[in-house]
């Protein structure tokens, strides 16, 4: 059930052209999402509230590690993806492995960029192209003290107590 909402590129276009017909708004958004939790829950629901179809570009296992290091991912891209799709928000997972998923968010086209408010319009990847042919640039708040690296840093002490 959840591996036909796995995309590939070549299936975006078609896939898009069905949603657009019934005037659905289409939102975009990027991440790792390593260790899922409750801020990436609550990020995922604001921001399919934006909209009616929520694509999440997930960061491939080799841009994982690129960013951020070895031993990182913690769990693999297809065990991710499965795991986001469980997320009721979440209608699609595409994978990238560029740095940054600028070419994802040409071919896609959407109509709502969306990145967390850590970050300043400035800086969201996309966010200039989305901008130029009329689409909105969101910032999401995040849940205060959820975070992957929150999460790895309370582990590692709780396990150095031991």
């Amino acid at each position: 059930m959840y591996l036909k909402k796995i995309i590939k590129r070549s299936q975006i276009s078609s896939i898009l052209k069905k949603h657009r017909k019934n005037n659905e708004t289409i939102v975009f958004t990027n991440g790792v999402f390593d260790i899922l939790h409750r801020g990436h829950v609550e990020y995922l629901a604001k921001a399919k509230k934006l909209g009616d179809v929520l694509i999440v570009a997930l960061n491939s296992d080799s841009s994982v590690k690129r960013l951020k290091g070895e031993g990182r991912p913690l769990q693999k891209q297809n065990d991710r993806a499965v795991i986001l799709l469980a997320i009721e928000a979440v209608n699609y997972v595409i994978f990238f492995s560029e740095e940054t998923p600028d070419k994802l968010i040409k071919q896609v086209k959407p109509d709502i960029l969306v990145k967390g408010a850590d970050y300043k319009i400035s800086e969201i990847v996309g966010a200039d192209f989305v901008k130029s042919y009329g689409g909105k640039v969101k910032r999401i708040t995040l849940t205060r003290g959820r975070s992957t690296s929150s999460i790895i840093l309370n582990s590692r002490q709780t396990n150095n107590k031991k």
